[in-house]
């Protein structure tokens, strides 16, 4: 089966069709800025193979990564409580495919599906959840075990197991000094977990690597999956 959107996989058929007709299929290029904080959204994305990192700006600093949208989210959720502006900034990621509509037609198109509005309040809560435990997972945890949790999200929503990092973009999404990341990937490939040269990484050991994440990576699944477990 083709990779799709979870939230519009949940609509039904006939809600679905109307719904996607008010859509458009766009390429997500990676380093794309979607958004800007504080700026009103012109459009709202479903991503498919494509992901999108929230980063918060902060005066001359790096941008440092918040929470990720894949597959399973959308961009402009908060638009369900009204709020049009974005909070962070949105950057593509990962390369792929995406729907995108615009604000309009998103606000006539949950008009008309009352389970699709069902299914984005959940995911307006995992989000919520998911931008709580980075939070806490940047003051706490150790720049080891806060990569393998890195790796892990991106490799939920790259579906693959070879993507392209190189060790600043990994720097900045965590917060930390190029060294730091150079230490943490080096740990991890000598456990044999990963693969990573000149920017280029392969997940070797999915299971090591979970066992070496902490345990916000679980967290934050759980949280998604206690809210969608349920029928839509």
């Amino acid at each position: 089966m083709p990779v799709t959107n979870r939230l519009i996989d949940r609509m039904p058929s006939k809600e679905r069709a109307c719904f996607l007709a008010r859509c458009e299929p766009v390429q997500l290029t990676f380093g794309t800025i979607l958004c800007e904080s504080d700026q009103r959204y012109r459009h709202v994305h479903f991503p498919v193979t494509g992901f999108i990192s929230l980063v918060a700006a902060v005066d001359d600093h790096p941008p440092l990564e918040m929470g990720l949208i894949g597959n399973e989210g959308m961009l402009g959720v908060t638009m369900m409580l009204g709020v049009d502006k974005a909070h962070l900034r949105a950057v593509v990621q990962g390369s792929g495919s995406a729907w995108r509509m615009t604000t309009r037609q998103f606000q006539l198109g949950i008009g008309e599906s009352p389970a699709l509005v069902r299914a984005l309040n959940r995911y307006l809560y995992v989000l919520m959840a998911q931008l709580a435990q980075n939070a806490a997972c940047l003051r706490f945890h150790e720049v080891e075990a806060r990569l393998a949790r890195w790796l892990l999200m991106t490799h939920d929503r790259a579906h693959a197991d070879h993507f392209h990092l190189t060790h600043k973009f990994l720097a900045d999404m965590l917060g930390v000094r190029r060294s730091a990341v150079t230490i943490a990937a080096g740990a991890l490939q000598k456990r044999k977990l990963i693969h990573y040269a000149r920017g280029e990484i392969s997940v070797l050991q999915r299971r090591g690597l979970e066992a070496a994440a902490c345990e916000c990576y679980a967290a934050v699944r759980g949280d998604y999956t206690q809210r969608f477990t349920a029928p839509a």
